[in-house]
């Protein structure tokens, strides 16, 4: 990659695709996110019954990739891989584009994750244990790659100018869109689908973060359990979904008469280098990360009217954004965070919740947080809650933070 961002180079957001615990495309996640309807359900699965799990509550998809994918996709790729498959597809199909539409070899791919093909790892482990070395998948290794999702997409649309798979935790999906973003100021890429997958609903990763204290035990009210800043809160519940989005040089969007969803002004990254799990009390990395993103955007922050937040619903994390985001921007802009709705998508959370901030800006409103009833005394914030509120947006930014202090923060404006 050349070593400038350029200046006179303007990215805009052209296509959306996903498929979520509230739906399984953008409208319908949208329009649940509006409605401050709940994507959390009772687990079923027999697992969770047999080991009498503490926690037995989780996000899944509310559409199956088996809707839109051919059988040997599904054979062949991980879940996660699926559920990028899917979202990609969307967006370049919401973009207009075609294979003609860009040169292969100025077409970028940047697909995150947080955790990867883990449901493979299970299922092949098992497989092992009870048939022997032949009894696993020859797809094995391709299923459980971190840059599956990305290495699968880029196959799919011929991405040449790069392919690229951030893996850094809850940040990933954000992560990914930021780097998209310097391919295209960089001019290494015209066009670059981007953005995060996660899919590991399994035994393994539940007793993990239950082990970490980390995740809602609310098993009688599933709706209700994830409660961002709520005073009540008691851990995020783990969820599954898939976020992409279409990035294009401004121009070359024009050329083609392509629609827009609104600009990516400015991305901000750090990391708080003080605990592999644990945020920084003090929130400094998170609000370097925001005021890096009103740098690079050459925005103020009177400009930021939004705020989508990370907010898992986590005790000290949803207390250290919200210093953070008070710090950094005042006590001015309007909150909200998705996660009370869509649960935690991991990898996914921050490509979807860029695309939430997106269509907040373009619809002048803002959804609420689902789930919060009494609002920490701690958290001095205006955070939208009980339906929605129209707000007249200009600019808006969007919070992802994940393990190892990974800290992204975008920036977007309207079209």
């Amino acid at each position: 990659m050349s070593a400038v961002l350029r200046a006179d180079v303007d990215v805009v957001i052209t296509g959306v695709g996903a498929t979520t615990p509230l739906g399984g495309d953008v409208a319908t996640t949208w329009r649940g996110l509006l409605d401050g309807r709940s994507g959390v359900s009772a687990l079923t699965s027999q697992w969770a019954v047999e080991h009498d799990f503490p926690v037995r509550i989780a996000a899944r998809l509310a559409v199956e990739p088996a809707q839109e994918l051919e059988p040997v996709e599904l054979r062949r790729l991980d879940r996660c891989e699926q559920l990028a498959m899917v979202a990609a597809r969307q967006a370049w199909r919401d973009a207009g584009l075609t294979e003609d539409s860009v040169d292969p070899t100025r077409r970028g791919v940047v697909v995150g994750t947080g955790i990867g093909g883990v449901l493979t790892v299970v299922d092949q482990h098992d497989a092992l244990r009870t048939g022997g070395p032949r009894a696993v998948s020859p797809q094995t290794i391709p299923m459980i790659m971190p840059n599956g999702p990305a290495a699968h997409v880029g196959l799919a649309l011929r991405a040449r100018a790069g392919v690229h798979a951030p893996v850094s935790a809850c940040a990933a999906g954000a992560e990914a869109i930021a780097l998209a973003w310097r391919m295209i100021k960089m001019g290494d890429a015209d066009v670059v689908i981007a953005g995060g997958a996660d899919a590991c609903i399994a035994p393994v990763i539940m007793a993990g973060f239950l082990r970490a204290r980390s995740m809602s035990k609310r098993n009688s009210h599933p709706h209700r359990a994830s409660r961002p800043f709520d005073a009540a809160r008691d851990g995020f519940v783990l969820g599954e979904g898939a976020g992409i989005v279409v990035l294009e040089r401004a121009d070359f969007a024009a050329a083609r008469g392509a629609k827009s969803y609104g600009r990516l002004v400015g991305v901000g990254m750090s990391n708080d280098a003080h605990h592999i799990a644990a945020p920084d009390p003090e929130g400094g990395g998170q609000g370097r990360a925001i005021l890096n993103a009103l740098r690079s955007a050459g925005l103020d922050r009177a400009d930021i009217g939004h705020v989508n937040a990370h907010a898992t619903s986590t005790t000290l994390g949803d207390l250290t954004e919200s210093g953070a985001i008070r710090r950094a921007l005042g006590d001015h802009p309007v909150v909200s965070a998705p996660k009370g709705a869509l649960g935690h998508l991991l990898g996914a959370a921050g490509a979807v919740e860029a695309i939430a901030t997106i269509l907040s800006i373009r619809d002048s409103v803002v959804p609420p947080t689902a789930n919060l009833e009494a609002l920490d005394h701690r958290i001095p914030l205006d955070v939208v809650a009980g339906g929605p509120r129209e707000v007249s947006l200009t600019a808006a930014i969007s919070n992802s933070f994940g393990f190892g202090g990974h800290n992204v923060t975008l920036a977007f404006t309207a079209a």
